[in-house]
């Protein structure tokens, strides 16, 4: 790897140039996990970041953590009989049962996903 410098007064400068690759968007997930590195785990989040790498990783974390959250709800909501005639019959008691259910998944996401080991 060659660098090159450019002379500004007494200082040598690198010529630094990030790769032109896509960017994306960072959701919830990815910026807890964003947050969650910088104060824990500062040389991944420096290697991540020194190499280009991380908004790509803090990216793909937030798609699997969104996926493995959904996957969760209708597994969780299967198991505890949370389906469409509840829905219809009592959308009170499915409303309260839904909002619990996502409240768990979320739980098991953040422990496992943004909050464990990378």
């Amino acid at each position: 790897m060659n660098i090159s410098y450019t002379r500004k007064g007494d200082y040598l400068l690198p010529n630094l140039k990030l790769e032109d690759k896509e960017r994306f968007n960072i959701g919830k997930y990815g910026l807890l996990k964003l947050e969650y590195l910088k104060k824990n785990k500062r040389g991944l989040y420096t290697e991540l970041l020194m190499n280009d790498k991380l908004n790509e990783y803090l990216h793909d974390v937030d798609i699997i953590a969104n996926s493995r959250i959904n996957n969760l709800i209708l597994l969780l909501a299967e198991k505890e009989n949370v389906d469409e005639r509840l829905k219809q019959n009592n959308q009170i008691l499915w409303v309260g049962k839904m909002n619990n259910i996502k409240n768990i998944a979320e739980e098991i996401v953040l422990k496992e996903l943004i909050y464990g080991e990378s």
